[in-house]
């Protein structure tokens, strides 16, 4: 039993920890739509590759998204079976009800709008450019 709690208490703490970070709860906002690619979630933070890439693994690692990859690209969607941390699904999902309505949130609903108009091939190529 206490083996048990113990994990319980890891797993919360993993998962609160990931949902500390304005940019990290931003993405898995921008992710309860559906899948979106790295370059998508780069976009919309205005963040560097790498950082994007130390927040989503930080999330994948609490169990909150996962990934595949395609080609070239990297995709993220929210995790849809996560047995370890059922019982925290309810304050995530009491999370995310909570946010649809912030500010930037809705913002980041319009941006991705232009973002998904733009085309994996022009995105990925401009930001290489800026690189």
């Amino acid at each position: 039993m206490i083996k048990e709690a113990t994990l319980a208490m890891n797993d919360f703490v993993a998962v609160t920890r990931a949902l500390s970070d304005p940019h990290r709860v931003r993405a898995l906002m921008a992710l309860r739509n559906g899948e979106l690619c790295v370059c998508q979630i780069i976009e919309l933070l205005g963040l560097a590759p790498s950082t994007i890439s130390k927040h989503m693994s930080i999330l994948r690692q609490a169990g909150l998204v996962d990934s595949r990859k395609d080609r070239r690209w990297v995709y993220y969607h929210l995790a849809e079976d996560i047995p370890r941390v059922q019982g925290v699904r309810e304050v995530i999902n009491l999370s995310i009800s909570l946010l649809e309505r912030d500010e930037q949130i809705l913002a980041d609903i319009e941006k991705l709008a232009e973002i998904a108009s733009l085309g994996l091939d022009s995105l990925c190529k401009r930001q290489r450019c800026a690189i």
